[in-house]
């Protein structure tokens, strides 16, 4: 799956927002009816993921959680609990719950980011919140980039003694 752009957009008196045409037809073909909404963890704004992606989160939380242990409980507990299930309407548009959009700062105009196998969804105002500045981005991916092993198709980082 492969959500990718950048796309602005404007919610209505209620709450409900048009996914962008690119992003359903991505979803479309992953036959995601479901879409699960939570307030990022670390960044003012909202992830949005088809049912298949979100699935796979969980997994990766639950399989770090230990079940006897009171804190990663609670942990566990408020993660979840910032969680929204929403159903695009026939028309393609989502409901945002109100909680969500006062969490994320958000009022109507908003923008959709692709993230691959997950869409963010910022406030229009914050222009450069979810970006760096040019330089820093330059200077960021070629660090980045020289330091991650070189793998070729079907190789992981393990299999190249990477972790």
């Amino acid at each position: 799956m492969r959500l990718l752009g950048n796309i602005e957009a404007k919610t209505d008196s209620k709450g409900r927002v048009f996914l962008p045409a690119a992003f359903r037809k991505v979803l479309q073909g992953e036959d995601a009816e479901s879409l699960v909404l939570r307030k990022d963890v670390y960044q003012t704004c909202l992830t949005l993921y088809p049912q298949s992606s979100w699935n796979a989160v969980m997994d990766s939380v639950r399989s770090r959680i230990n079940r006897w242990n009171p804190r990663h409980l609670q942990i566990y507990r408020q993660f979840l609990s910032d969680v929204e299930i929403v159903y695009p309407d026939s028309s393609g548009r989502i409901l945002i719950p109100k909680r969500l959009l006062e969490a994320a700062g958000l009022s109507q105009g908003i923008r959709f980011i692709g993230m691959g196998d997950y869409i963010e969804v910022w406030s229009s105002a914050a222009t450069s919140q979810p970006f760096l500045a040019q330089d820093d981005f330059k200077r960021e991916m070629e660090q980045l980039m020289s330091d991650a092993p070189v793998m070729t198709d079907g190789e992981t980082s393990k299999e190249n003694g990477h972790v």
